[in-house]
């Protein structure tokens, strides 16, 4: 097995420790994804379906510390891959049934998408009475805003 397979059978023994219902045990399977995210060694395909999943954990687990573990591997994804705004569109979609602390993870999550369409939903949180999620989405904004005024100036 080479170091890429190793790396993908990680994952998937990861996807098969969350079917434990011991929550401690299936946080750190999650914690596992999110090393391997970080490596940026993954397929742009393979990071792609493995934040797919990720998201639809961050959006149905019934425990908070989950779906947090599932939002910060998303993060740290986002940062090592160029996320399209398809795989990230549920949360958008979803944004409504988060938290706080977990809605600043998604706020993160769909400015780093760079796509426009994440715009109209980042900005209904800029007057968000919770600071943090408030300075999250004007970081947001800012990363859409400023990936859109490159390619206006481009096409000038």
């Amino acid at each position: 097995m080479d170091g890429y397979q190793a790396l993908t059978a990680l994952i998937e023994s990861a996807w098969e420790e969350l079917r434990n219902p011991d929550t401690g045990r299936r946080d750190l399977c999650l914690e596992v994804v999110s090393d391997i995210l970080e490596t940026g060694r993954l397929t742009q395909s393979d990071a792609e379906r493995v934040v797919e999943r990720l998201v639809t954990v961050a959006l149905s687990d019934e425990s908070y510390a989950m779906r947090e573990s599932a939002l910060h591997a998303v993060c740290t994804a986002s940062h090592c891959y160029e996320l399209p705004f398809r795989v990230a569109q549920p949360l958008a979609v979803g944004v409504d049934r988060f938290e706080p602390l977990l809605l600043a993870y998604v706020l993160s999550i769909l400015g780093c998408t760079h796509d426009q369409a994440a715009l109209p939903v980042v900005e209904r949180f800029l007057r968000h009475p919770h600071p943090e999620v408030s300075g999250e989405a004007s970081e947001a904004v800012k990363e859409l805003r400023w990936r859109r005024e490159p390619a206006q100036d481009k096409t000038a």
